[in-house]
């Protein structure tokens, strides 16, 4: 088996240095008659009579296929080689599969999987063939019409209307194999203590385990920690100590802040008990803090006006999947370019190469789950499943500071009246705490918040006075908090909830330029020229910035999306706009919250309208 020559490995934040992609050329077939588990097409190579490029659905140009018709079962063939290593453990990575994924190994069932944006993996050890030619298929279910299935932005009627688009069905992040020791460390989480100047490290094994775990950090040439701790089991958690970074030592080289991304190596080993090296992992952390307090985002304890932009993740000839993982780099690059410092990925589990760029060049980020459409058990239990494993999968990434597991009441469309819906999102609420207690967690996202901890009101009016009334000081904001505006919906289910949550305009704007005749587009506000698009861009973002008690905001979006014309940049990543201009009215730093401390009267007018500091 030979090494890989991908330059980012799928998965940055934990990685082993050999690894081998199988993207690129697989076998495909269309099943809509759904007879292909009966007939063991697993084990019939005749019955792929297409070609497809993986990672690319099928729906898109550059997976070869290009068809966005209605075909809910779909499969995917390809050989690959490998070589013998003795002692050694072979497992089948797949970043996501779209929506229901059953996978065979030489025609053995080696794993199933239920979630369209979370990854699984699978030891393919035991069903290896002799020789050197092995055989995986996959089989990909994704009913278009399923509304229960969590599907975001995916469109269920045969073409795109709306803000809805184009389907991404079956494989679409990436696929690889990693040879691992025998022992291995199966899930690695690492927790920031900026106050105590540590990290919390949390390793489980592949299986139960005599002997030690050894971790170093890093910072560049300079080594800040090294321990070695006893593993009696299959799970070990321990603290170490950062002496850089405590007794009052302010080491700016090593905190993490979009101006300042520091990234803190690790290397993690698993020994026997005769202290021989075993499976060795390569990760990363950011040493920083995320919270909120009389009405501001803090990062770092410090106040952090929140500057993101709506990102929905989609490109016009790969859909969901990236183009490259090069594109994915360019993506953080481009929004950083017009001066916002966070994103909100939305209605999607964005690809862990995102998220690595977004941590490594200074972009915070929202998480979010694409949500479904119906309520019911069996919705309620594949939106909780795949919710818990994105969090699980991305709690270790310093750029997400914001969980965001319900939005606009989507799946959820009666909550303002119904016990029982509102009992699902304030869980999910609690859930992500448990599992994540380090971030800020907003219940539903735009209206009809249960518990959250920042209040995200979505607002797409394109008049300046209408913005000033609402949001113009504390007064103007808790009068809007407490009446059925701006969306004839109540904004707070639980208005006795006062923790010094900070409001956010968390969606506004969605400016087009009135399109060509005959172009399918869809926007909230249309401009006739380039200026007067500029100028209605202008009055949005002076009437935030010039409401002392916003905490932030979130603009939408950051480029056109099928018909959907109202991005800062074209569906290609090419600005409308010059991009200094833009840039100009987005970031206006002689507005922003200072980072010192809230005047008296100010503090004193938040906590009136917004409670106490948590």
């Amino acid at each position: 088996m030979s090494d890989h020559t991908h330059p980012l490995h799928p998965r940055p934040r934990v990685q082993r240095e050999a690894w081998v992609d199988l993207n690129g050329q697989w076998q495909f077939a269309y099943d809509d008659a759904n007879a292909g588990i009966d007939e063991r097409w697993q084990d019939d190579a005749a019955r792929f009579d297409r070609t497809i490029t993986v990672p690319f659905p099928p729906e898109s140009e550059m997976s070869g296929i290009g068809d966005t018709s209605f075909h809910p079962v779909l499969w995917y063939r390809r050989s690959f080689t490998v070589s013998a290593h003795p002692g050694q453990r072979l497992l089948l990575h797949f970043g996501a599969v779209d929506y229901r994924a059953s996978v065979w190994v030489n025609g053995d069932l080696v794993a199933t999987h239920e979630g369209g944006h979370t990854p699984f993996s699978a030891d393919i050890t035991a069903s290896l063939a002799a020789g050197s030619e092995q055989i995986v298929v996959v089989r990909a279910e994704d009913q278009p019409r399923d509304i229960t299935q969590p599907r975001g932005k995916q469109d269920w009627e045969p073409k795109p209307h709306a803000i809805w688009y184009d389907r991404t069905s079956g494989i679409w992040q990436a696929v690889w194999l990693e040879p691992v020791a025998a022992t291995y460390i199966a899930d690695f989480q690492l927790t920031p203590d900026l106050v105590q100047g540590s990290v919390k490290v949390e390793a489980t094994l592949n299986q139960a385990h005599r002997g030690f775990l050894e971790v170093q950090l890093r910072k560049g040439g300079e080594v800040l920690a090294q321990q070695r701790v006893m593993v009696s089991g299959n799970y070990v958690e321990t603290i170490i100590v950062i002496p850089a970074a405590q007794n009052g030592v302010h080491r700016g080289d090593l905190y993490w802040m979009p101006d300042n991304p520091n990234l803190i190596d690790v290397t993690a080993t698993v020994l026997d008990g005769d202290s021989k090296a075993g499976d060795t992992l390569q990760s990363y952390f950011g040493l920083r803090s995320v919270g909120f307090a009389h009405g501001r985002f803090l990062l770092n304890d410090k106040p952090m006006f929140v500057r993101s932009v709506l990102e929905q993740g989609f490109w016009p000839k790969s859909h969901l999947a990236a183009p490259s993982a090069d594109a994915l780099k360019a993506e953080v690059e481009l929004i950083k370019s017009l001066g916002f410092n966070a994103v909100r990925i939305h209605q999607k589990i964005e690809d862990p190469r995102f998220l690595y760029w977004a941590d490594k060049l200074g972009l915070m980020v929202w998480g979010e789950i694409a949500n479904a459409y119906e309520y019911n058990a069996l919705a309620v239990d594949r939106l909780t499943r795949e919710w818990l494993s994105a969090v699980k999968r991305d709690r270790s990434h310093p750029c997400i500071v914001t969980w965001v597991p319900i939005n606009e009441s989507w799946g959820v469309t009666d909550i303002g009246l119904r016990k029982d819906q509102q009992d699902f999102a304030t869980s999910l609420y609690h859930l992500t705490k448990a599992i994540d207690p380090m971030r800020p967690v907003i219940s539903n996202d735009g209206w009809e918040h249960t518990k959250s901890d920042i209040i995200g009101l979505h607002d797409y009016t394109q008049y300046r006075e209408q913005l000033d009334d609402r949001y113009g000081s504390a007064e103007a904001i808790a009068k809007t908090l407490t009446e059925m505006r701006p969306t004839r919906k109540r904004l707070l289910l639980n208005p006795e909830d006062k923790r010094g949550q900070p409001v956010m305009l968390t969606e506004f704007g969605g400016l087009s330029i009135h399109p060509a005749k005959g172009k399918a587009w869809f926007g909230y506000a249309t401009a006739q020229s380039d200026d007067e698009y500029l100028a209605m861009m202008k009055s949005l973002f002076d009437a935030i910035y010039e409401s002392p008690d916003l905490a932030g905001f979130c603009y939408t979006q950051i480029t056109d999306t099928q018909q959907e014309t109202n991005g800062l940049y074209d569906e290609n990543r090419k600005p409308k706009l010059p991009v200094e201009k833009l840039r100009d009215i987005i970031w206006q730093p002689s507005r922003a919250v200072p980072t010192e401390a809230l005047d008296i009267a100010r503090q004193k007018a938040l906590r009136v309208a917004f409670g106490q500091v948590i």
